[in-house]
């Protein structure tokens, strides 16, 4: 998720220092092509075969998080891959080409790439010490004001807090029980949440501008969404909620901050049913990667039906993106599907599945859905040999409901003076 500004950018902000996200790890703009380094692309069980410096581990744990919400087993050498990227401190890089060396002070771990690895490998169990390891990791470079920077010392922003409290809800901690200076993370994304009387009031900002002020981000705002309601990057379709009033104040709630922000979302996607690129001199652009988070956003806030219009858009406008952009990109797309109960082998034609298996190592079916499977072994054990099973019809119900639903990646933190 949020995966967009380019690697050369990435790689220019990591030198000098200044916190950055780690979605912005492959250059995955329309016009962008493949970069392969014949080292890195025989990387046994890697997903993809770009050049993995900037996002191989965001990467890989999306792709294991799609997977799971599908009930398709990866290929152990996939996980086997993830967890071997992980140091001996519990932080993870975005990638170490030579997992067998010791991480130092050269390594650049960062949270983003730790915390969705310990979404993914929570998401697939049997993986305590890794995880373990890791949220103390976590714990130990959170910020006094609450929240996260993508490096650690690194000013919070609304991403990397975002992505981070999805990491510890999965490992089962408790966000009000976080020690920093009496700070929880809710308190850091409530203070990056733009005023109600402010020009984007109710959206997310990335961080503070130079002045302090807080200027709306889409991307942020589909991060922030999910972080003050307490979810990660895999979700479901919250309860019903149609709230327009920006709630502001000083004591304003964390399901208030995600209101606002899903608010903010659902009138950003209403008239072209896309969110527009932000990257400089592709402003006009749609951001399909930033869309699809917009979408998962919305569905968790229970905004299931703003969330039509852009899914619609994705199922009809993403298969060149996704192409180019590879198993991140089909990944996005199908937690997309997952959050509003759309189906993933059928998006606007497309198998989705098929083609993130395609993209990566061998030792998994992708080409049948599991749960098909499993409903075939009921309606054999519940049905008798000359009626028709009661399962069979709920079956026929579930599909048809399926069908009648929903038919219808750098990420650019751009300052604000």
């Amino acid at each position: 998720m949020f995966v967009r500004r380019s690697a050369a950018v990435l790689a220019a902000t990591a030198v000098i220092g200044t916190a950055f996200a780690p979605a912005a790890l492959a250059d995955e703009s329309p016009s962008a092509s493949p970069s392969t380094s014949p080292s890195q692309a025989i990387a046994t069980g890697l997903y993809g075969s770009t050049d993995p410096t900037y996002d191989g581990v965001w990467r890989q744990s999306l792709t294991l998080l799609a997977l799971h919400t599908l009930d398709v087993k990866p290929p152990a050498d996939a996980v086997d891959w993830l967890t071997g990227q992980q140091c001996a401190n519990g932080a993870f890089a975005p990638y170490r080409a030579d997992a067998s060396a010791k991480c130092d002070a050269k390594t650049m771990v960062d949270t983003n790439s730790t915390a969705v690895a310990v979404q993914a490998l929570e998401a697939l169990g049997g993986h305590d010490s890794v995880t373990g390891a890791a949220v103390k990791w976590l714990k130990s470079v959170q910020n006094e004001d609450g929240g996260w920077g993508y490096a650690p010392g690194g000013a919070s922003d609304t991403n990397s807090t975002s992505v981070v409290i999805g990491a510890l809800t999965a490992a089962g901690t408790d966000l009000e029980d976080v020690p920093s200076q009496e700070r929880t993370p809710y308190d850091a994304l409530r203070g990056l949440s733009v005023p109600c009387d402010e020009d984007g009031g109710g959206a997310f900002a990335f961080q503070p501008g130079k002045k302090g002020g807080l200027a709306a981000n889409a991307d942020a705002t589909a991060a922030g969404v999910l972080g003050a309601l307490g979810k990660g990057l895999v979700t479901e379709a919250g309860e019903t909620s149609k709230d327009t009033a920006c709630v502001g104040g000083d004591s304003f709630t964390r399901q208030e901050a995600a209101a606002n922000g899903a608010a903010y979302l659902a009138g950003a996607v209403a008239k072209d049913g896309y969110l527009k690129s932000a990257l400089a001199g592709a402003e006009d652009q749609p951001d399909h990667g930033n869309t699809a988070d917009a979408v998962v956003a919305l569905a968790a806030a229970g905004r299931t039906a703003d969330a039509e219009k852009p899914l619609a858009w994705l199922a009809k406008n993403s298969r060149t993106w996704a192409a180019k952009s590879g198993p991140a990109a089909y990944a996005q797309l199908i937690l997309a599907a997952h959050a509003t109960g759309t189906d993933p082998r059928d998006f606007g034609g497309a198998d989705l599945v098929k083609q993130l298996g395609a993209t990566g190592p061998a030792g998994a079916d992708y080409s049948s859905d599991p749960r098909d499977e499993n409903t075939a072994t009921e309606e054999k054990k519940d049905g008798d040999d000359g009626g028709v099973s009661v399962w069979w019809i709920v079956g026929v119900g579930l599909v048809g409901g399926i069908g009648v639903g929903f038919l219808i990646s750098g990420r650019n933190k751009k300052q604000q003076p």
